[in-house]
């Protein structure tokens, strides 16, 4: 049984579509990496699946449910957490309040689930009680995927995890996302820095204007001359 699956989706957010027949699959505690060119349409795709872009045809399937247009809140609801490029934390408030503000679904005791989450993120263990906004933009990333993790989802979307991130920072980023894959939660990732994102994931989608053009395991793709020339500088 598919974790996600896209068929065929058109859509976007107004009149035009920005999604001309987009499909992906994630299976069971995969990493896919979605990598295109500006305006491809990688982050609408994402947006579709959390109910952030309309879907004017095409189908989104969650664990065998239907999904399509469903609400983010609803979206949510079902195990999936996002993690945006922008606007990811509560800057006036501190490490704890943003994942406190993660867990608000959860009705139970979820002490377990934070510290698990700051044994995969210890700079913020040590800044527990620091605004998230003076933080560095390495570790604001962290909080924000520190807090979409405290509902403990069956799957992540990440878009754009490491924008605007020093080297430093991008590795330790990429490392994180492979111990987050490790405890079993699969995850979708949008991402600009192409080569790395195919060398950590097990498959890839390469879009083009709004639709597939390549699909194939993370490590074929990087072989791939067509796809190295076109799609990642050579």
């Amino acid at each position: 049984m598919s974790v996600l699956r896209m068929d065929s989706v058109y859509g976007g957010y107004g009149g035009a579509d920005i999604l001309c027949g987009v499909s992906l699959e994630i299976g069971p505690g995969e990493i896919i990496a979605v990598i295109g060119p500006n305006g491809a349409g990688k982050s609408t795709a994402m947006k579709a699946v959390f109910g952030l872009a309309k879907v004017r045809q095409g189908s989104i399937h969650f664990m065998d449910k239907n999904i399509t247009g469903l609400a983010a809140d609803r979206v949510v609801q079902q195990g999936i957490s996002y993690v945006p490029q922008v606007d990811n934390v509560f800057p006036s408030l501190s490490v704890e309040e943003n994942l406190d503000m993660g867990a608000f679904l959860r009705k139970d005791d979820f002490s377990a689930q934070k510290r698990k989450i700051y044994e995969l993120f210890p700079p913020l263990a040590e800044r527990r009680t620091q605004s998230a906004g003076t933080l560095s933009g390495g570790q604001r990333q962290m909080v924000a995927m520190g807090r979409a993790l405290m509902l403990d989802p069956k799957l992540l979307l990440l878009d754009e995890p490491t924008a605007g991130l020093s080297p430093r920072y991008m590795d330790q980023i990429f490392a994180i996302v492979r111990d987050i894959n490790s405890l079993g939660i699969s995850i979708m990732m949008v991402e600009q820095n192409a080569r790395q994102a195919l060398g950590l994931a097990h498959r890839g989608y390469v879009l083009a204007t709004g639709a597939n053009r390549f699909s194939d395991t993370g490590a074929n793709l990087l072989a791939n001359e067509e796809v190295a020339r076109m799609f990642l500088g050579g």
